[in-house]
């Protein structure tokens, strides 16, 4: 499991086609924007410039998603978080939004319309933060 990550994004929000390279680049590891390019260019169906790729390469770097390594005239782009961060990172900041509802009434009426699996799922998240807060203290 992963657990949320002492960095963070400046901005968790992407859009479409910055949330599908940074897919690529988790995919891929390091990446130039010619990478990321044939990438995209491998779906026949596909139509993107390269200077496309570049802006959007940039803007998840001002996001704080990304690095950017410049070796001569490459430039060498890398996450700064993983996949599983930021699904924790996703949930975490879900979770809050929901939390902040403040209305147990709408939270417990939500709660009252979950599956069995669902309650389940929950009680074992409720019996995994005991066992953590434990530890925490026996430390």
């Amino acid at each position: 499991m992963a657990s949320l990550p002492n960095y963070r994004p400046k901005q968790l929000s992407l859009g479409p086609l910055e949330a599908e390279i940074l897919q690529i680049i988790w995919d891929l590891g390091t990446v130039t924007v010619k990478d990321v390019h044939a990438r995209i260019l491998s779906n026949p169906e596909r139509e993107l410039a390269y200077t496309s790729v570049t802006t959007v390469l940039q803007r998840l770097a001002q996001k704080g998603w990304l690095a950017c390594d410049k070796q001569g005239k490459t430039h060498l782009w890398k996450a700064l978080i993983t996949r599983e961060e930021a699904q924790a990172l996703r949930a975490y900041e879900q979770l809050n939004q929901f939390l902040a509802i403040g209305n147990p009434d709408v939270v417990a009426a939500f709660a009252d319309q979950l599956d069995q699996t669902s309650v389940e799922q929950i009680e074992a998240i409720a019996q995994r933060l005991r066992a953590i807060r434990q530890a925490r203290e026996e430390q």
